[in-house]
């Protein structure tokens, strides 16, 4: 049950050390070192190309056609925090844009994740100002129910608390629980490393087949070759 009429002032952020380490790993990289958790579902896409971010989530909780609560979240937002936006029902409506995106920023946001619509993409996009988003809309809202912010949300299928780690990029959004963020960080750069050296053999010429030694198991899977 989600708790309405709510902003929590004072949240526990992920150690700032750790997420700037996660930052160097894209999406796809975090959420293997976690176990294969944490992925935001893939229909939440970038206004625009090459766009990367990690930073501490600032949770709003919506209602649909709706923006008011995220006049209100934007008193909360700190330097480095990642705005995560979920709705109370599905919904496309262009809930943020430019106007919004100047006040995130000039508190200190790096991006915006919405599990709804945004519109004023150009802008966004020559503002340099991520956003990841499940539609794009020109449809406005209002502003006239209370939602909540910094309380725990269901963003496009994952859950996020206040104060987690958000790393996202052109693969998508990874949610990694504040607690965890150091040994993910240190998973994801063993994970990193693994690959690197994986990268250089098959530079080199040498076959996936050989490398993970799948030639014994495809064919007592019954794999046969004909000339």
């Amino acid at each position: 049950m989600y708790q309405l009429g709510i902003v929590r002032r004072n949240i526990q952020r992920a150690d700032r050390a750790a997420v700037d380490r996660l930052a160097q790993f894209g999406a796809a990289t975090v959420h293997e070192a976690m176990g294969r958790v944490g992925l935001m579902k893939p229909y939440l896409r970038p206004i625009y190309a090459g766009a990367h971010v990690a930073g501490t989530a600032v949770t709003v909780l919506l209602h649909p056609g709706d923006n008011w609560m995220m006049h209100v979240a934007a008193e909360q937002i700190r330097e480095g925090d990642v705005v995560v936006a979920a709705v109370t029902a599905d919904c496309t409506d262009g809930f943020f844009g430019d106007l919004l995106a100047t006040s995130f920023r000039a508190q200190g946001a790096r991006a915006l994740v919405i599990d709804a619509g945004v519109r004023d993409v150009r802008d966004l996009t020559a503002m340099g100002f991520p956003v990841w988003s499940k539609a794009i809309s020109a449809k406005g809202t209002i502003k006239a129910t209370l939602g909540s912010v910094n309380v725990p949300v269901v963003c496009a299928g994952a859950m996020v608390n206040p104060g987690d780690v958000i790393v996202a990029d052109d693969d998508g959004v990874v949610v990694v629980p504040a607690a965890l963020a150091s040994q993910t960080a240190d998973a994801a750069a063993a994970r990193e490393a693994n690959e690197a050296g994986k990268r250089a053999r098959l530079a080199a010429g040498v076959l996936g087949l050989d490398m993970y030694q799948m030639r014994e198991t495809l064919a007592s899977a019954g794999l046969k070759y004909i000339d």
